[in-house]
């Protein structure tokens, strides 16, 4: 849901459908609110619905420097927008965050290198020899005494395992039976579907977070990630940068990925809404984009004023609202141009839950 070039939302007008891009474009003030309009000229949002049934890609996002000078690099090299090599395909950053709609699990930010050490340790200790002798310099690596370089230069090793390394660690993972902790079953699963990859061993040096329904992560530029599995709402900047690490048939590009990379070690920080609550903002320190969650229980709310100068974009993901008398029902998203009349805010009514991204003011 939004006006991205690539795929943008259609608005069901009287004379017919619009893509939400033109519909702005035409008045771009009147649809944005001023501020919006001056300072990006467009939707500086996207907002997805992300079912993960398995795992997504481990990637991450550039800062907005890094961006651009991706961006004026490929093109500069000839590169197609839609090159399948193609790393960056706009020049804006890409920070996010995900709110879960069920039971949902990610990988996010790296363990510290004595976390890490001691995790991959004990799952070497039943490894074949070759795989053991493999994976020695990563344990070295982490013995570093600056914890960035430990898990820059363990990072760089794992990348570059030879073949055999590999192949070894893949036939090892799936022929243990009965190692049953969370870390064990990921990994299992990853090896099942991306055989070769040594990337599936990233719970080992990922962090493993799960999400309650409503509970959400924000994900800055630099950090590595992965979602696994759930449903949830997506909020984003206006971007398709994405640096991949594996788990993926896509285009990976390791030397840019660790170009971009944070390596702080980062445990995700999971935002949950207050008790009882009927309006609920997600805090984010981002310009582009805020989240906001409403839960009707049947009497009528306003629509809060925060909501009057800013461009917004709500989706139905429970029962059903009525907008200032229009009805909409689960699954349906709706376009709010910021409001003309301050004074007179949308009311709403009904039993729902309505997800709204809106530009912050």
């Amino acid at each position: 849901m939004g006006s991205h070039a690539g795929s943008p939302s259609l608005v069901n007008l009287p004379s017919g459908e619009m893509s939400l891009g033109e519909l702005i474009t035409r008045d771009p003030h009147r649809y944005l609110g001023e501020k919006t309009a001056e300072r990006y000229g467009a939707l500086p949002f996207l907002f997805k619905l992300l079912a993960a049934e398995k795992p997504l890609s481990i990637q991450a996002h550039p800062n907005l420097a890094q961006a651009r000078e991706g961006f004026e690099r490929e093109n500069r090299a000839g590169l197609a927008q839609d090159a399948p090599n193609r790393s960056y395909r706009d020049s804006n950053h890409k920070p996010e965050i995900i709110c879960a709609l069920t039971p949902f699990i990610g990988m996010c930010g790296f363990r510290s290198p004595d976390e890490i050490q001691r995790l991959l340790s004990a799952f070497l200790d039943s490894a074949p020899a070759s795989v053991r002798e493999g994976f020695a310099p990563l344990l070295q690596a982490l013995e570093m005494p600056n914890p960035t370089t430990a898990l820059r230069n363990f990072l760089e090793i794992l990348f570059n395992l030879s073949l055999a390394v590999k192949n070894a660690l893949t036939e090892f993972i799936l022929s243990v039976h009965g190692a049953e902790n969370c870390e064990w079953e990921l990994i299992r699963d990853f090896a099942r579907l991306y055989p070769g990859d040594p990337a599936v061993i990233a719970p080992l040096y990922l962090n493993v977070f799960r999400l309650e329904p409503g509970e959400a992560v924000f994900l800055k530029a630099g950090v590595l990630h992965a979602y696994i599995h759930g449903f949830g709402v997506e909020l984003m900047a206006n971007s398709d940068n994405v640096l991949r690490g594996g788990l993926t048939s896509k285009h990976i590009d390791i030397p840019e990925l660790m170009k971009v990379l944070d390596f702080n070690p980062l445990k995700p920080q999971i935002i949950k809404p207050e008790a009882n609550f009927s309006c609920f903002t997600y805090p984010a320190p981002c310009e582009e984009f805020s989240l906001t969650v409403m839960r009707g229980t049947g009497g009528v709310m306003n629509m809060p004023l925060a909501f009057a100068q800013s461009a917004s974009i709500g989706i139905v993901t429970e029962g059903e609202v009525s907008v200032s008398g229009t009805v909409l029902k689960q699954g349906e998203s709706v376009f709010f141009p910021p409001a003309n009349n301050k004074e007179n805010p949308l009311v709403l009514q009904g039993h729902f839950t309505l997800y709204i991204a809106s530009v912050p003011q």
